[in-house]
């Protein structure tokens, strides 16, 4: 029998909590007027637990479930779906949550553990004709992108072995998609394989290296002759897990190590590079530089959020905030040496973006979700607007929805295929926290002050979630 969800969990409750309805909505209201160019459908994940879990909760255990807007015409529809994983469909027969956190052995029912499920609740891309929820410990999980119906594991003809990112990089340039996974041959391990996939999606390669310890790398980033891997001390242990204290514990003490191979080498390549403890759950952007260095631009942490100690006691009173820095490596020097660091931005920041036709290359414009310094300064975290920053000139122009108000990670949408770097539209969905429900924002990227050009409104909430990316063309089956 299904129980309520407990009342304590504070990632239970208010933009947090879980949504227990699926819809479709073919005509939803519009404020302001759609740009007519917009044609295609932005598709968003997220956690969303379809029954109360067993034990404590944490944000990146629930099961995903996708969000499609598709605007056509000046016109906006929506569909909703949990994505229907293994996990889901039996804790769905069973009608009750069956899983501790990260399905852990300790509380989670052995069916459960036997299956190894995704939960497929961190992002989802479109690539190689395939749209694909991920997470990161295990791989894709395929769904229809016009019914979001599910279509079973993506393992690229078998020939995937262990999970996938939830970030993958797509080369702009050759379509390629290039990958990776930790903890690939034992649960929390330190072992690691980089992929790379064609633009069609066959599998081009795959080799296996050793991280200097098990950390959990959320992300990563790609230049046009180099793959960086981080690896920051959020530290993986299975021995601590069967103890019952934290599977992902900070551990500062083993600093940052980071390592960089070149994209035409072999793992035999890699070089580490060590810095200061720090975390950055997501970078904007990397490039080579004019001077064969690697140029990396990350929302860094100084202490890992979300995550306690190994003794499961709290790294501090207050939930830390990201600052959007740059790092330089210098690759002529033959040495182990650290990097520099510059600040780019100094407000509280997550979730980077760039228009994606410049990844992996030198780049000017980036969008980020900030918070408005006062509320920084209150340490309130309930409003999260939206920042442009110039990367050339140092200019930053911000948009902020009412107090209570949140934004949602942004989504850039060239103006045409040919369009100049950062003309175009920027997407973002809106939670409003007086009416419990949330809209779709259309902004122009060139005057995101200006605020939002069109509204989609939806009469109920999208819960808080990770990401999301925008397919051109195509359809979504709401009648």
């Amino acid at each position: 029998m299904s129980k309520p969800f407990p009342a304590d969990e504070p990632f239970l409750q208010g933009y947090y909590a879980p949504l227990s309805a699926e819809c479709d909505a073919a005509h939803l209201p519009v404020s302001g007027e759609l740009p007519r160019e917009l044609f295609g459908t932005l598709y968003r994940n997220g956690p969303n637990p379809q029954f109360a879990p067993r034990g404590p909760y944490h944000w990146f255990a629930g099961d995903g479930m996708l969000h499609a807007f598709h605007l056509e015409d000046g016109r906006a529809s929506y569909r909703n779906r949990w994505v229907r994983t293994p996990k889901w469909e039996l804790e769905h027969a069973e009608g009750e949550g069956l899983s501790a956190a990260f399905g852990s052995p300790r509380g989670s029912d052995p069916r459960i553990v036997a299956l190894d499920s995704t939960t497929a609740n961190t992002n989802v891309i479109w690539h190689g004709g395939r749209l694909l929820a991920l997470e990161e410990a295990h791989a894709p999980f395929e769904v229809d992108p016009a019914t979001l119906a599910p279509l079973g594991y993506q393992t690229f003809e078998g020939r995937l072995a262990g999970p996938m990112t939830a970030h993958p990089k797509i080369d702009p340039v050759t379509g390629e998609m290039i990958f990776f996974g930790y903890s690939t041959r034992e649960p929390l391990g330190a072992d690691m394989m980089l992929h790379v996939a064609d633009k069609d999606g066959r599998l081009l390669r795959s080799e296996h290296f050793m991280a200097p310890f098990a950390s959990m790398v959320h992300d990563f980033v790609v230049t046009r002759s180099h793959v960086i891997f981080p690896i920051f001390p959020l530290t993986g242990s299975m021995e601590r897990a069967m103890k019952g204290l934290p599977p992902y514990a900070w551990e500062p003490d083993k600093g940052t190590h980071i390592g960089i191979l070149p994209r035409g080498g072999s793992v035999a390549d890699l070089r580490w590079f060590q810095g200061d403890p720090c975390y950055v759950f997501h970078p904007m952007n990397a490039f080579d530089d004019a001077d064969g260095g690697v140029v990396c631009d990350m929302a860094k942490y100084a202490v890992a959020p979300l995550f306690p100690r190994p003794d499961g006691s709290p790294t501090g009173d207050r939930s830390p905030a990201a600052r959007l820095v740059r790092w330089r490596f210098d690759m002529r020097d033959g040495t182990q040496a650290g990097y520099r660091e510059q600040v780019l931005d100094d407000s509280a920041c997550e979730f980077p973006r760039l228009d994606e036709r410049f990844a992996m290359l030198p780049y000017r414009h980036g969008y980020l979700n900030t918070m408005p310094a006062g509320d920084a300064q209150r340490a309130t975290d309930d409003r999260w607007g939206l920042s442009h920053i110039d990367l050339q000139s140092g200019q930053k122009r911000s948009w902020n929805p009412p107090p209570g108000d949140a934004c949602g990670e942004p989504v850039f949408v060239p103006r045409g295929a040919n369009a100049p770097e950062g003309d175009g539209w920027l997407l973002s969905v809106i939670w409003r926290q007086n009416e419990n429900r949330s809209d779709l924002a259309v902004f122009d990227a060139t005057d995101l002050g200006a605020g939002p050009v069109a509204l989609v409104h939806l009469s109920h909430r999208v819960p808080a979630g990770f990401h999301g990316n925008w397919r051109p063309g195509g359809t979504l089956d709401v009648c």
